[in-house]
């Protein structure tokens, strides 16, 4: 493997090799927007990648939060993927439809639980789809339940309290994964009734500026991409976006550079910009 690709992500050759693999699982981690008009369940029962199982990130989330897809506690996540037949041994491939969206979330929250195992499909399942890549259509086989042994990293993770203390400082950078025009504020958020722009001394690293045609870019690029945004790679990060999701594609490229010091903003924009005593900026980032 080229030592400008990402050590958490695989090609369509690598896990079309390794398809029967004992000890492989994969999953398909497909989520979408109101706005992309596409139903993640429907399209995994009509077709998936061979031995593929579903993770929803609206279900296996923290029901009680008032907020979407925020992290489930341990017990919940373990429960849910050992139902899947996922153990926190294996060797964990996750993917989505459009390739760097969705997954990496996924990835993410594996990885906090324990996996150390774990990847992301370079390209996504519409692309390796429409290359003949072996998809099942048939109905959706029953798997054997495993046991996830979770160990839950909670340094990985920031809360609303944290976030505060972090604006109010200034001592942790903020990296938005949101596209520019949400960021500073010149577009509405889709949430009504929620404020656009960003929290004062976040930079913007739009999650689409991190891949191409679905797949991660080469670690020179994520590099120029991240320190033409005011990224200090040399100093910890805490990443944020609308709901948590493509906060993960920019936590993803940090890991892939050797960034250990990076948290995830779980409550992201959803919570800051939906609460009315939090400081709101609009424009470019200064």
């Amino acid at each position: 493997m080229s030592q400008d690709i990402s050590p958490f992500v695989v090609s369509f050759d690598w896990l079309e090799q390794r398809l029967s693999q004992p000890g492989l699982r994969i999953v398909d981690a497909s989520w979408y927007l109101p706005a992309q008009n596409r139903d993640a369940k429907s399209e995994f029962a009509a077709a998936r990648i061979p031995g593929a199982v579903h993770f929803d990130i609206d279900t296996i989330a923290d029901e009680l939060s008032g907020l979407p897809h925020t992290l489930p506690s341990a017990e919940v996540f373990s429960a849910s993927v050992g139902a899947m037949g996922i153990s926190e041994t294996d060797t964990i491939i996750i993917y989505d439809g459009l390739g760097m969206f969705s997954a990496p979330r996924v990835w993410w929250m594996f990885r906090i639980f324990g996996a150390k195992n774990c990847f992301v499909l370079d390209g996504g399942f519409d692309q390796w789809n429409s290359e003949g890549r072996p998809v099942e259509t048939s109905e959706i086989s029953e798997v054997k339940p495993e046991m996830f042994k979770p160990t839950y990293n909670h340094l990985a993770v920031t809360d609303f309290n944290e976030m505060m203390q972090i604006v109010e400082t200034g001592d942790i950078q903020i990296a938005d994964a949101r596209g520019a025009g949400r960021f500073e504020g010149r577009d509405p958020e889709p949430r009504a009734g929620m404020r656009s722009g960003h929290m004062p001394g976040a930079v913007n690293v739009p999650y689409s500026a991190l891949s191409t045609n679905g797949r991660l870019k080469p670690l020179s690029d994520l590099k120029r991409v991240l320190e033409a945004a005011g990224v200090d790679l040399a100093k910890p990060v805490v990443t944020s976006c609308g709901s948590g999701v493509t906060a993960a594609v920019i936590t993803l490229a940090l890991q892939s550079l050797g960034h250990r010091h990076n948290m995830l903003y779980d409550g992201s924009w959803s919570e800051w910009g939906g609460k009315a005593e939090t400081p709101v900026v609009t424009g470019q980032a200064v």
